[in-house]
């Protein structure tokens, strides 16, 4: 495959993060003004935000394993179609019941995304250049997380709060259409399984050049007994709670704290996003160049995510200030560290995994990241509801980062030789 060809697809994968994220934000850009026409209380929006977690928890279950069996290209096109139906649903709900169907559905839907898409830049692209593809995949999330708070309190407004659900829906179904053109005039060879890719494999492989990578069967037994997905599995739990925390909450700190409405907070939140994209870019860059110096694979994972673990532990400063603008700070470098943070978590999974199962294992390292989501999201509306304020949620934000790379070190073993014998 060409690398013009490559840099299309992953193209087309930023633009499908971008809508994902955006159609998973819009509910909480848009929580005042569906509160106050809804009568929905903080537990009720603590509930929405936990059940869509646990939803997307659920279908984990499956849906990495539905990505290796089904291949990249198809998985590409259900996930992103799927889950756009599922956004624009949201405009025909009015009650609190209904909304939590509609959570559900993008909740389960939404969970193919993160495996197909580190599917597709495994099989795509080799490790040297794996860690930057990445980069720019998780930026794109934090894009959609920029553009959401700008244009969908004025699309709201303006239009009503359902043309924000059909709009940034129906977006989703444009690329549809624009993923199965470029899939059509895509070769495959012959024989060859048309959902496959071509892996460009690491090490002494890759010098024997591209392998065919059919869709294939995985062994859950082998996935679970693998001390690799366990180890990408807590860094997920521990790190992934502050990122879904302040997706869902930081509009509602931004309004309750500092009191601005949906049209000024917008701006804080693009440049929250902003940094926290920069972070996701220099995170895979960072790692890169280690790598390009001579450092281990897996140690210049790790070493970069030390770096990011340190940069979030301001962040409780943030309620101890007057100015927003300050808390603006402190939230921008902790999403930019969480970026950095997670795109080595995701290209440490793609370094120790075999290609075979990498969507598996994803998928069970997300399961327990949504889950562990679920659990902050549920506990961020009851104490906030209860009059605990945010200080206890700031304050396990602080610690979680240093708390999942300790885990991560535990699992995997150090140095040259136990890394090229995780990486066989």
């Amino acid at each position: 495959m060409s690398i013009n060809r490559r840099r299309l697809l992953l193209a087309l994968l930023i633009i499908s993060g971008i809508l994902n994220y955006a159609d998973r934000q819009i509910i909480a850009v848009l929580k005042p003004l569906l509160q106050d026409r809804l009568q929905w209380s903080d537990s009720d929006y603590g509930h929405l935000t936990a059940i869509f977690q646990f939803a997307a928890a659920f279908a984990y279950l499956g849906s990495g394993w539905v990505v290796d069996r089904v291949g990249w290209r198809t998985a590409n096109t259900i996930a992103v179609g799927t889950w756009s139906a599922a956004a624009m649903a949201h405009a025909a709900a009015r009650t609190l019941g209904q909304f939590a169907v509609a959570r559900i559905a993008l909740g389960a839907t939404e969970s193919l995304g993160t495996p197909t898409a580190i599917k597709t830049i495994a099989v795509l692209f080799a490790a040297r250049e794996r860690s930057a593809a990445l980069g720019a995949m998780n930026a794109a999330g934090n894009v959609g997380a920029i553009v959401t708070p700008l244009f969908a309190p004025a699309l709201a407004l303006t239009f009503g709060w359902q043309a924000a659900f059909l709009i940034t829906g129906g977006a989703g179904l444009v690329w549809v259409a624009a993923w199965l053109l470029v899939m059509a005039g895509e070769k495959v060879p012959a024989g060859a399984n048309p959902d496959a890719g071509i892996t460009v494999n690491d090490g002494a492989r890759a010098a024997a050049g591209a392998v065919l990578l059919r869709g294939e069967p995985v062994s859950w037994g082998v996935v679970l007994n693998d001390r690799r997905t366990w180890a990408i599995a807590g860094g997920k739990v521990l790190s992934d709670q502050v990122w879904w925390f302040l997706l869902f909450w930081a509009p509602d700190f931004f309004h309750r704290v500092f009191h601005l409405d949906m049209l000024r907070f917008a701006v804080p939140l693009a440049v929250i996003y902003g940094a926290a994209a920069c972070g996701s870019l220099l995170g895979g860059f960072a790692s890169g160049r280690l790598i390009a110096r001579g450092m281990g694979v897996t140690d210049a994972r790790k070493a970069t995510m030390l770096v990011c673990a340190l940069l979030v532990t301001p962040v409780p400063i943030a309620l101890l200030v007057d100015n927003y603008w300050i808390a603006v700070a402190l939230l921008s470098l902790t999403l930019a560290a969480h970026q950095g943070f997670s795109v080595n978590l995701f290209a440490l999974a793609t370094d120790v995994t075999p290609s075979s199962r990498v969507g598996t294992v994803i998928s069970v390292a997300a399961l327990c990241g949504n889950l562990s989501g679920m659990v902050v999201l549920q506990a961020a509306g009851w104490l906030i509801g209860g009059g605990y304020g945010y200080g206890p949620l700031f304050g396990l934000a602080a610690v979680a980062y240093l708390l999942a790379l300790g885990w991560v070190r535990l699992l995997l073993p150090k140095g040259r030789d136990a890394e090229r014998a995780l990486m066989a």
